[in-house]
């Protein structure tokens, strides 16, 4: 049997972060005189900073300059930070920690493969991070999803061929970009949203034992 890899995006998947970026992008389109919605907020899961920061500008058919663009980027992160600076581990999403533990009990590859550029804060919050092998984030890929960079050098330092990956995530992005690179994509959420994914599942509650031995198994 070979030792499967299996990656996990972080906002909407293992802890609920996409509240967060909400109120930090919502504030910041209000500064700059941009209606700022819940809808906007969902097509920009697992997409980076700067091209959501793009999006918004484009919402609201705003232009800038590359000096403001920037400052712009550090102030929502800045104000990002600030939420996740209080979070804990009752921020994980239900049945997260047991679906690490159980994968860690039959000695398989667990990565996270995310956007993220404070994702190891995230999991040092939330106490989580010594649950992964590796980590791939924002600060270590050029391209984002759903280009499969990110799921692809998670893969390569694991040294699992793509087809043994299992990717899970929440985003559609995120979703192409493990089809893209030829892993099992998992959807986390409305089945309507991910229905580009091999299987999708509200959340972990509804993943049993018996689906994870057979990813394992196959």
């Amino acid at each position: 049997m070979t030792k499967k890899a299996f990656i996990f995006d972080l906002d909407g998947v293992i802890v609920d972060t996409a509240k967060y970026h909400f109120l930090a992008w919502k504030k910041l389109a209000a500064t700059i005189g941009v209606d700022f919605t819940k809808q906007q907020n969902e097509q920009l899961k697992g997409v980076s900073r700067v091209k959501s920061l793009e999006k918004i500008l484009a919402w609201g058919n705003k232009t800038i300059t590359e000096a403001e663009f920037a400052n712009l980027m550090a102030l929502k992160n800045t104000d990002y930070l600030t939420y996740i600076d209080k979070m804990d581990e009752q921020e994980i999403l239900p049945d997260v920690a047991k679906t690490l533990d159980f994968l860690r009990d039959k000695k398989q590859h667990i990565a996270l493969g995310s956007a993220s550029k404070n994702a190891r804060m995230i999991l040092e919050k939330v106490n989580i991070l010594e649950k992964f092998d590796i980590i791939v984030d924002g600060n270590d890929v050029t391209k984002g999803k759903p280009d499969p960079e990110v799921f692809l050098k998670a893969a390569e330092h694991l040294n699992v061929p793509n087809e043994h990956c299992v990717v899970f995530e929440d985003a559609v992005a995120g979703i192409q970009a493990a089809n893209n690179a030829g892993m099992i994509s998992i959807g986390i959420g409305e089945k309507d949203i991910l229905h580009e994914a091999d299987y999708v599942f509200t959340d972990f509650t509804e993943i049993d034992i018996d689906f994870l031995n057979e990813l394992i198994s196959r």
